[in-house]
């Protein structure tokens, strides 16, 4: 490829990127208005987080005991119960499940 080929390409690449981007600002009265974006805006972030912690579950697990995630899993659940505030319900989980699996990882060198 030529060099103006290459630098039209890489033009229409920002262009869709850039229009892409764009885009939820520029529709963002009718997605507002739509029956169907308010009922995927309640639907949608639980869903997400379920498949999310499903997959962290099962697919963290294999190979070892999932102690790990299932505790870490448990404790964000019991934290966003209790507490009510996301962020430090996931920092908080997240810093335990990375405590717990590094322990397991070196307890076998010591």
């Amino acid at each position: 490829m030529d060099t103006s080929r290459t630098l039209l390409a890489l033009a229409v690449m920002g262009l869709v990127t850039f229009g892409l981007r764009a885009l939820p600002f520029v529709a963002a009265q009718w997605l507002a208005r739509h029956r169907a974006v308010a009922v995927l805006g309640r639907f949608l972030p639980l869903a997400i987080m379920a498949l999310l912690v499903l997959h962290s579950g099962v697919g963290a697990a294999r190979g070892h005991a999932p102690w790990p995630e299932l505790v870490g899993i448990a404790l964000v659940a019991a934290l966003q119960w209790w507490g009510r505030n996301a962020l430090v319900s996931i920092l908080t989980g997240t810093a335990v499940y990375v405590l717990l699996r590094n322990y397991e990882a070196f307890q076998g060198t010591f």
